[in-house]
């Protein structure tokens, strides 16, 4: 059965009037009320994102999940991702362990490279090694994960001679997702390595991922791996509402300034209205509407791409709060249990 759960990346509000950014501490407390309710409402998992910006609330998803282990019982949580690249993996290790600890078992790690750099001058890394970086501690990062005691040589780290790593968790492994852009490179080491993987499809028509789909299976299964344990998730821009219509409306604004900060910095054109309403539509990115149109387009997807999770991007633009919760509210009570019945 197909898990459905929620990403964020911990989007601040921004007063398209005055410039003003939500406080960190404001979004971070609606946050962990935000999961609260997906844990109740029977939301699967949880992923938040790691960004080092001005306008993201949260640079440590670790702490942000360890608070959420405190007030939720079943949700999966994980982040979504953590910047693998720039971080320490034996401290990434330990940290996600001890969320494991804390929650009874229920931590996950999504490893990518991020999907911007301030990371690596900040953590004094060279952005000629991008690369190198994030193959040298994946690797390290699966050893420890498998390991209790690690013997291990690379070149952007000390080496580790008979070193214990702890605390170890729950079940001394964790679920380690790896989350891919467009690349035929990085679906491919992930076939190789039997990780699952979480494509972000932020643009475009979701078809044409289809070709890289196809390459990760056949790594998969290439490399020998059980395709009884295969998985394979999307992560899409998503908002739900009562009215198709309304909900679009309103998320609009939202949205298309969250685009057009980005693009400023990459040096994307304005974003249109007419991309927006390409999105929503039929071979679209976006899944913003209402509970039948999600549905269907959810479901879509998972017969396109055999999907074992789907996970709704929800927070892009930072809506309001009391509109988060509602449209959690309908994706729990009402979108979930629509898929998952018409995929028995």
């Amino acid at each position: 059965m197909m898990e459905l759960g929620i990403g964020m990346f911990g989007d601040l509000q921004i007063d398209a009037q005055t410039g003003n950014i939500q406080a960190p501490q404001q979004r971070l407390q609606e946050i962990i009320e935000e999961v609260k309710l997906m844990d109740e409402v029977g939301v699967d998992f949880f992923g938040i994102g790691e960004h080092h910006r001005p306008d993201y609330a949260v640079a440590s998803p670790e702490i942000v999940l360890a608070a959420a282990a405190t007030v939720t019982k079943r949700i999966k949580l994980g982040s979504a991702v953590s910047v693998l690249s720039s971080t320490d993996p034996v401290k990434l290790y330990q940290n996600f362990a001890t969320v494991d600890l804390i929650s009874n078992g229920r931590a996950e790690i999504m490893a990518g490279r991020g999907s911007f750099i301030e990371s690596f001058p900040l953590f004094g890394y060279d952005l000629k090694d991008y690369s190198s970086l994030f193959e040298e501690k994946l690797d390290l990062l699966l050893k420890i994960n498998k390991n209790q005691t690690v013997n291990w040589t690379g070149k952007h780290r000390a080496s580790l001679v008979n070193q214990s790593i702890y605390p170890r968790a729950v079940h001394d492994s964790m679920p380690i997702w790896i989350a891919v852009g467009g690349t035929t490179e990085s679906v491919i080491r992930a076939g190789r390595l039997g990780l699952p993987v979480m494509f972000a499809i932020i643009g475009g028509s979701p078809i044409n991922f289809k070709p890289l789909f196809e390459v990760y299976e056949q790594a998969y299964q290439d490399n020998g791996h059980d395709m009884s344990k295969f998985q394979v998730g999307v992560h899409m821009h998503s908002f739900f509402g009562e009215n198709s219509r309304e909900v679009a409306d309103w998320y609009y604004p939202f949205y298309s300034a969250q685009m057009n900060r980005i693009g400023a910095s990459r040096g994307w054109p304005p974003y249109q209205r007419t991309q927006y309403d390409y999105g929503r539509s039929n071979h679209g990115h976006l899944i913003v509407g209402d509970v039948n149109e999600s549905v269907d387009k959810i479901l879509a997807l998972q017969e396109s791409f055999g999907l074992t999770r789907f996970s709704a991007h929800m927070d892009v633009g930072s809506p309001d709060h009391s509109k988060m919760m509602k449209a959690i509210e309908l994706y729990g009570n009402q979108i979930i249990p629509k898929v998952k019945d018409a995929l028995k």
